[in-house]
């Protein structure tokens, strides 16, 4: 907002926050729960630096968390349905048919062991295995801005196959196991449904094989997924011989394959790299779905640093006629989330969940505190989720 007047960047911030009011209203069939709802946005927004029930209440003259709580414990709404209005709130000014919907977690680090899906694992929040629950999310990413649009706490099989932890927790019964890739598809055709306009999926080496490179294929969707450097890669058709680990292709190309390119900007300018880019196959869409046509190419994109060599590999589904430029701007986009992350995290207090139970239906409710209703609060740029 550089040129704009505080007073009138206040005012412009208040309106935002009203109209967001006025669109959950609906979801909450009493006016007093509504208020709570409110209230709660007011003190996610808040200066304090830790988002707990407590500290809310402190700020908003409480005598205690009680009412913070009553609106994840007590009343009766459907966070799915919040979900949509977040996403709907910020297709409205992010909307672009090149967009690219980015998929990644992020982990909340924990002490003890009721907290829904915490177990001891891997996260990168941490960079290590630790006591935590993760949560996969998609963000929408534009020429326009970013914002979260989905969300989807991962269950454990710790957690999965012990019903009596299950039945504590609230889970609906007859929740399975779901694999993080899974997750992220179901993100991913909830999107499509929704009539979300992209044309891209990027997404780390998690996500990055198997069932969601050929269901994108069949969606006609072009992607740029991590894969790790042992996975295997070959050429076919009238496509150069290669074949070998992604490691090992890497390591035989010729300098003159890779180009210095800008992955976009960030805080210290142009983000360079290395880059190489080689085309696998050409392909008929049509041999995916009936209702697609057109030449597409399967490819390896390699990605290495400037200052260490390091190699990152992406496996690309692109329609044909599409560059190397292209392919890095969209893997680019990756650090959107990431943003995303750390500012819902330092400014919301996405991290500050104390739930023990997840909201997932309106006939199942949570209990104890937890940062809920993150939403977009810039009509910009947002960074917006419902939690789970």
């Amino acid at each position: 907002m550089a040129g704009v007047a505080v007073e009138d960047a206040l005012e412009l911030w208040a309106c935002s926050l009203r109209e967001v009011k006025r669109r959950i209203r609906p979801l909450f069939s009493q006016e007093r729960v509504a208020f709570s709802a409110g209230l709660f946005l007011d003190g996610l927004f808040g200066p304090e630096r830790r988002k707990t029930g407590w500290m809310r209440a402190e700020a908003a003259g409480d005598p205690g968390p009680w009412r913070q709580q009553a609106i994840l414990g007590r009343g009766r709404w459907q966070a799915d349905a919040l979900r949509d209005v977040v996403r709907d709130y910020a297709l409205e000014t992010l909307a672009d048919q090149d967009a690219v919907l980015v998929l990644d977690e992020t982990g909340f680090l924990k002490q003890g062991k009721s907290s829904c899906g915490v177990t001891r694992q891997y996260t990168g929040s941490a960079g290590k295995i630790t006591n935590c629950q993760i949560g996969v999310f998609a963000a929408y990413v534009s020429r326009h801005g970013h914002a979260f649009i989905d969300r989807a706490l991962y269950l454990p099989r710790a957690w999965t196959d012990d019903p009596a932890r299950l039945a504590s927790a609230h889970v609906p019964s007859g929740t399975g196991f779901a694999t993080k890739p899974r997750l992220a598809w179901a993100m991913i055709e909830r999107a499509i449904a929704a009539e979300v306009p992209f044309t891209w999926v990027a997404a780390d080496s998690v996500y990055g094989v198997g069932e969601i490179e050929t269901a994108l294929r069949q969606a006609g969707k072009g992607y740029v997924l991590g894969v790790n450097s042992s996975h295997p890669f070959h050429s076919w058709g009238d496509k150069p011989l290669m074949a070998g680990t992604a490691e090992e292709i890497a390591q035989a190309l010729p300098a003159s394959a890779w180009a210095q390119l800008s992955a976009g900007d960030g805080t210290k300018g142009p983000r360079l790299h290395d880059w190489a880019y080689l085309e696998l196959a050409d392909l008929d869409a049509a041999d995916y779905d009936d209702s697609l046509s057109g030449l597409w190419k399967r490819g390896l994109l390699i990605r290495r640093s400037l200052a260490d060599g390091e190699l990152s590999f992406f496996s690309t589904w692109c329609p044909a006629g599409t560059g190397i430029e292209t392919l890095v701007k969209v893997e680019g986009h990756r650090w959107a989330i990431v943003d995303g992350f750390e500012t819902a995290k330092n400014e919301l207090g996405l991290d500050n969940n104390e739930t023990r139970s997840p909201r997932w239906s309106p006939d199942h409710r949570t209990s104890g505190d937890g940062s809920a209703g993150l939403l977009a609060a810039d009509g910009t740029a947002g960074t917006g989720t419902s939690r789970w």
